[in-house]
């Protein structure tokens, strides 16, 4: 049994067609919320802006993890 891993990014195209936005988009609304955590983000795009939870996950980690690197 193995498991395919999948890189946050590999949702990015699904992620732009269901919601009408460009990655860019949602990183900017992410990075303007530096004082929550992963978890707080997450819940935040599903709530405010209707995202599924691995979309908005991984919008988040993506995001978070590039903060970092830059």
């Amino acid at each position: 049994m193995t498991e395919k891993i999948k890189d946050p990014a590999s949702y990015f195209p699904s992620i732009e067609k269901t919601y009408g936005h460009p990655i860019e988009h949602w990183a900017k609304l992410i990075q303007s919320k530096p004082g929550m955590k992963h978890m707080e983000i997450v819940n935040w795009l599903k709530a405010e802006h209707g995202l599924g939870h691995g979309h908005a996950n991984a919008l988040v980690a993506h995001t978070l993890a590039s903060k970092q690197d830059g």
